[in-house]
């Protein structure tokens, strides 16, 4: 990072003080991330949000006065939240990605993710945990299905084996969709397809247009419906 740059400022929301010792020390020692502050329980999560104006707040779900879904709910207008908690159960991912959630990872997932869901937000992008995702994937998979339940429906695909897009997706965009399921971020796609992550962005607009996905998570379960319907 360059001397310019201004590092990530993020507040972390947890009632347990060990967790957040923990998470403060994974990521002050990155050198494009900084905490800024702490809060106990969801009430003050929402106040040192508004007067610090982070660029991404951590919640924990179950925090006393409000929960991190209600706390996600709140400031996702305002910056990236992301839902870091011990319990995966698909109504908790279903809200959370229904308020806005920038991301929503399990704490056993582990440094390296944390640190990647953060940068992740800040370009756009959004990272789940991945047995959450493989999960929300799986619910494709239920023959005879109208609708996908829970937390699939809130990140907007469509049931299992539906109509068609709206519109073909391009090759282009197919590759990319292809891409944004083995997990690639933006910039992993612009690198890969030598272009621009602007024009990437542009693209996954077109394709969540298309498909009728409201975000990452939809697209990647679109390809995966694709590959499961072609075996």
């Amino acid at each position: 990072m360059s001397n310019s740059a201004r590092p990530i400022r993020i507040l972390v929301a947890d009632d347990q003080a060990d967790v957040r010792s923990a998470f403060r020390m994974i990521l002050d020692v990155q050198p494009d991330m900084t905490v800024v502050a702490e809060a106990a329980d969801g009430a003050a999560a929402v106040q040192e949000a508004k007067r610090l104006r982070p660029d991404v707040v951590l919640a924990d779900i179950r925090m006393p006065k409000l929960d991190g879904l209600e706390v996600t709910r709140q400031l996702a207008d305002q910056c990236k939240v992301i839902v870091v908690t011990t319990f995966d159960l698909d109504e908790y991912v279903h809200t959370a990605l229904r308020h806005g959630a920038a991301g929503f990872l399990l704490k056993r997932s582990g440094p390296v993710l944390l640190i990647e869901a953060v940068r992740a937000a800040m370009a756009g992008d959004a990272l789940i945990s991945p047995q959450i995702t493989v999960r929300l994937l799986q619910h494709m998979a239920v023959p005879g299905s109208s609708a996908m339940p829970g937390p699939a429906a809130a990140a907007g695909v469509p049931g299992p084996l539906t109509a068609g897009p709206v519109e073909e997706l391009t090759e282009r965009e197919k590759e990319i969709a292809e891409l944004v399921a083995d997990g690639a971020t933006n910039a992993e796609i612009g690198a890969r397809l030598f272009i621009s992550p602007g024009t990437v962005k542009n693209h996954l607009a077109n394709i969540q247009r298309k498909l009728g996905a409201r975000n990452r998570v939809g697209v990647a379960a679109w390809v995966w419906e694709q590959a499961a319907s072609n075996r």
